[in-house]
C-alpha cells in the first residue's frame, strides 16, 4: 500500500511538474509577436540621393541596408554562410537537437556559454523579434518562433529574410550593403573568396573586419573554405585557389565628406516635409540639382585658397611679423617620406568661408560648400550665416537707378560728405570730411554717433565721376551720392524685388552694405542680371520617388520678370566692366564674358565676389565666425575673386565659350570715355557704351 501511495506521489509530481513547465512556457510564448508580419518584410532601407548626373552621392539611413532577392545572391555566398552557421538547414524543422545537446555539453565543460547552437530560423527570429536578453525566457520564446516560422515559410524564404537582415559590421546590414562597404561592388558580382570573407563577418563583425584586423579575416575566411569543402560545395581546386586570393578590399576614406553641407540642406527640407521615418526608413530616392563633380572643384578651390591664408597668417603671427589678439599659434613637428622634419603650424580660429553656385536660368543648385569642415561645424554658412555684403549691395542702388533714367555716363558725385541723423533720416551735414567747415558749437548738439562719414576705400576722391567709372573702381561716395539722389526708399524697393528678405532701412549707408544678407540672396539678385532680368528661386531638389519609383514631388524652374531686359543688359554690361577693369580684374585669366563685384566690409571682417558667366552664376564669402578682422586689405579682390576664378577655369574647362547678348531695345553708341559724351568718328578714346533706347546722349565731345 505505502509502495502504492508513492507511485501516486510521484505521478502528482511528475503532473504538477508538466502542469507547471506548460504554464510556464504558456505564460512565456501567449504574447509572441506575429510572424505573418514577415510577409510585409519592410526593414528600414536607405534613402540615396543623386546628382543632376544621376551619380549617387550620399545616404540617409539608420541601417545600411538593400534588401536583395535570393536569386540575385551568390550560390557561392549562401553556402559559405550555412556552412559555417547551420550546415542542416534545409534538414531541421526550425531547431536543431543534436547542435543543442552538443552545446550543452561543452558550456558544462567549460563552465561558461561559450558555443551557441542556434539555427539560422532562431538567429532570424531573435533579430527580427525579439531582443538580445541571454535569458532561458528569451531562449523558449526563440524555440517557439522558430518553430512557427518553419511552418509558415519556405527555406528559400528563411534564408532570403535572414541574408538581408544580419549585421556584417562596418555599418552595413545585408548581403549587398556589405558587398558595397567591403568591396564596392554589388553582391551578385562577389567571387568565391569574397563571399567566404563575408560569411565569415556576422559572428562577431568587428574581430574579423578586414578594416581593422586584416590576419584575423584571412583566418576567419579560412575556416569558412574549410568547412565548405568539408560539405563538399566546393572541390578541391576551388578551395585552393580561394585561399591564395588576396583580400582586396574598398579603401576605408577618412577625407572630409563631399557635399556634406548639401547633403544636409536636402535633409532639413526631407524631415520637415516627410518626416524622420520617410528619411530614414523608406529608401527614397532623392534627385538632385548638384554638380558633383562641380562640388567637388568647389570644395577643393575653397579650401586651397583658405588653408594658404591660415598658413601665411600663422607664420606671421608666429614669427612676430603681425600682432593679433585671439588667434592662438602652435607647432608641430612633422616627418616626410625620406624622414625630414619640417615645421607645421596651425593657428586658432581658422578662416572659413562659403559657397554657392548656380544655373542663373533655373536656379538650380550646381555646387554648394557651407564651411570648410562639416564634422567640426554644422552651421551652413552657405545657407544660414546673414553678414554685411559691402559693396556687393551696391547692385541694388545701380540697378534701381538704370531702371529710372540713369544711364552708364551719367554724372555722379565723388566728394567728401558727412551726414548726422535726425529723427529716422539722415541728412547731409557737410562737404568736407573734418567737418571744418562748421560751427564747433553747432557739433557739440550733435552725439558722434549720429554723423556718418563715408569714405572710399583707397581714400581718394575724383570729384564728376561717370556712373560706369564708380561701380567699376567701387567708388563709395558714388553710391552714396547715387542712393541720396533717387532716394532710398526706392533702393529698399529693389532689393526686396530682387529677393532680399532681411531687415532694410531706407538710410545712406544702405548703398555699401549695412544690412545682412545671405549668400542665397545674393548669388539669387546677380542671376537676375545674367538672366535678363528673370529672377529664378534656387532649389536644390528635382524629383522624389519612393522606393517602388513612385513620383512623390518634382520641382523645376519658377521663373518671375523682376526687372526690364534692358536693364538687366545695362547692368550685365557694367559689371562686365567690373570684372574686366575693376575690383574684379583678378578673374581676366578665365577669358570669357563674366561680370562680377567684390564686397568687402569694415575692418575687412568680411570678403565677397559674386561673379557669373551665362550659365553660372557663384557667390563666395570669407571670413570668421566671430567677426575677426581678416587682415588690413584683405578685401573681396584679395581673398574670394581668385577663389572663384580658379573655380571657373576648372568647371569651364570643356565648355564652347558663350556670350550675353543685347536685347532689342539696346543701343550702343561711340562714347568718349573721358567726358562720357558722343564721340566723333576720329575719336581715339571713343568706346561703344549700351543705352536704353531714348536714353543716348544728344551732345557731342
Amino acid at each position: 500500500m505505502k509502495k502504492y501511495k508513492r507511485y501516486i506521489k510521484a505521478a502528482a509530481g511528475l503532473a504538477l511538474a508538466w502542469l507547471a513547465a506548460f504554464a510556464f512556457v504558456n505564460f512565456l510564448t501567449k504574447d509572441l509577436p506575429d510572424i505573418d508580419v514577415l510577409q510585409e518584410y519592410s526593414p528600414p532601407i536607405i534613402t540615396k540621393l543623386y546628382d543632376r548626373h544621376g551619380k549617387e552621392f550620399a545616404e540617409f539611413y539608420i541601417e545600411r541596408r538593400v534588401v536583395t532577392p535570393i536569386t540575385e545572391i551568390p550560390v557561392d555566398l549562401q553556402n559559405a554562410i550555412l556552412a559555417i552557421e547551420d550546415t542542416s538547414f534545409f534538414q531541421h524543422w526550425g531547431i536543431n537537437p543534436k547542435r543543442i545537446v552538443r552545446a550543452f555539453m561543452v558550456n558544462v565543460e567549460r563552465g561558461r556559454i561559450s558555443q551557441g547552437a542556434s539555427t539560422i530560423t532562431q538567429q532570424l527570429a531573435k533579430v527580427m523579434f525579439l531582443t538580445r536578453d541571454r535569458t532561458i525566457a528569451r531562449k523558449i520564446k526563440e524555440v517557439f518562433l522558430a518553430i512557427q516560422l518553419e511552418k509558415k515559410y519556405s527555406k528559400q524564404e528563411i534564408l532570403q529574410y535572414y541574408l538581408n537582415q544580419i549585421y556584417f559590421g562596418a555599418s552595413a546590414y545585408g548581403v549587398e550593403s556589405a558587398s558595397k562597404v567591403y568591396f564596392d561592388k554589388s553582391v551578385r558580382n562577389l567571387d568565391l573568396a569574397e563571399c567566404a570573407m563575408l560569411a565569415g563577418l556576422p559572428r562577431a563583425p568587428s574581430r574579423y573586419s578586414p578594416f581593422s584586423n586584416l590576419k584575423s579575416a584571412y583566418q576567419r575566411r579560412q575556416v569558412v573554405l574549410r568547412r565548405m569543402i568539408e560539405e563538399k560545395m566546393i572541390d578541391n581546386r576551388q578551395y585552393v585557389d580561394a585561399s591564395a586570393t588576396p583580400i582586396t578590399m574598398q579603401a576605408i576614406d577618412d577625407k572630409i565628406e563631399t557635399a556634406a553641407y548639401f547633403k544636409e540642406y536636402v535633409r532639413q527640407y526631407l524631415e520637415e516635409k516627410y518626416g524622420y521615418n520617410a528619411i530614414y526608413k523608406a529608401g527614397l530616392k532623392v534627385y538632385t540639382t548638384l554638380d558633383y563633380d562641380m562640388q567637388i572643384i568647389a570644395e577643393e578651390e575653397l579650401e586651397n585658397r583658405l588653408t594658404a591664408f591660415d598658413e601665411e597668417k600663422a607664420k606671421q603671427i608666429r614669427y612676430g611679423r603681425m600682432k593679433e589678439e585671439g588667434f592662438e599659434v602652435t607647432s608641430e613637428m612633422i616627418k616626410d617620406d625620406l624622414g625630414a622634419e619640417t615645421e607645421k603650424l596651425s593657428i586658432f580660429p581658422s578662416v572659413q568661408g562659403a559657397m554657392l553656385a548656380m544655373d542663373p536660368r533655373s536656379g538650380e543648385i550646381l555646387a554648394m560648400v557651407g564651411g570648410r569642415d562639416y564634422a567640426q561645424s554644422q552651421f551652413n554658412r552657405a545657407v544660414q550665416a546673414r553678414r554685411q555684403p559691402g559693396s556687393g549691395f551696391k547692385i541694388f542702388t545701380y540697378t534701381a537707378a538704370c531702371d529710372n533714367g540713369y544711364t552708364v555716363v551719367s554724372e555722379l558725385e565723388d566728394a567728401p560728405v558727412a551726414y548726422f541723423q535726425e529723427g529716422i533720416k539722415w541728412k547731409l551735414l557737410s562737404r568736407t570730411t573734418d567737418l571744418s567747415d562748421l560751427d564747433p558749437q553747432f557739433l557739440i548738439n550733435i552725439p558722434p554717433d549720429k554723423i556718418w562719414i563715408p569714405s572710399n576705400y583707397s581714400g581718394e576722391y575724383g570729384g564728376k565721376t561717370l556712373l560706369v567709372d564708380a561701380i567699376t573702381q567701387s567708388q563709395n561716395l558714388c553710391a552714396v551720392d547715387l542712393i541720396q539722389r533717387i532716394g532710398p526708399d526706392i533702393v529698399v524697393k529693389y532689393a526686396r524685388k530682387m529677393g532680399v528678405a532681411g531687415e532694410l532701412l531706407p538710410i545712406p549707408s544702405l548703398t555699401l552694405g549695412a544690412y545682412e544678407v545671405t549668400l542665397p540672396e545674393l548669388v539669387a539678385a546677380f542671376g537676375i542680371i545674367a538672366n535678363e532680368g528673370i529672377k529664378v528661386t534656387p532649389y536644390g531638389i528635382v524629383k522624389i520617388t519612393d522606393d517602388s519609383g513612385n513620383l512623390l514631388e518634382i520641382n523645376g524652374p519658377k521663373p518671375e520678370k523682376c526687372i526690364s531686359p534692358q536693364t538687366a543688359y545695362i547692368m550685365n554690361w557694367l559689371l562686365q566692366n567690373v570684372a574686366e577693369n575693376g575690383t574684379g580684374a583678378g578673374t581676366r585669366s578665365l577669358n570669357r564674358p563674366r561680370g562680377g563685384k567684390t564686397g568687402t566690409t569694415n575692418m575687412f571682417t568680411d570678403a565677397w565676389f559674386t561673379g557669373f558667366i551665362p550659365d553660372v552664376v557663384c557667390g563666395i564669402w570669407t571670413g570668421y565666425d566671430n567677426n575677426a578682422s581678416l587682415g588690413k586689405r584683405k578685401s573681396g579682390a584679395v581673398m574670394a575673386v581668385p577663389v572663384w576664378t580658379a573655380f571657373m577655369k576648372r568647371i569651364t574647362e570643356s565648355r564652347p565659350i558663350s556670350d550675353f547678348h543685347p536685347p532689342a531695345g539696346i543701343n550702343f553708341v561711340p562714347i568718349d570715355k573721358n567726358t562720357g559724351k558722343r564721340a566723333l568718328p576720329d575719336n581715339p578714346d571713343a568706346i561703344l557704351m549700351p543705352f536704353i533706347t531714348g536714353t543716348e546722349p544728344l551732345r557731342y565731345n
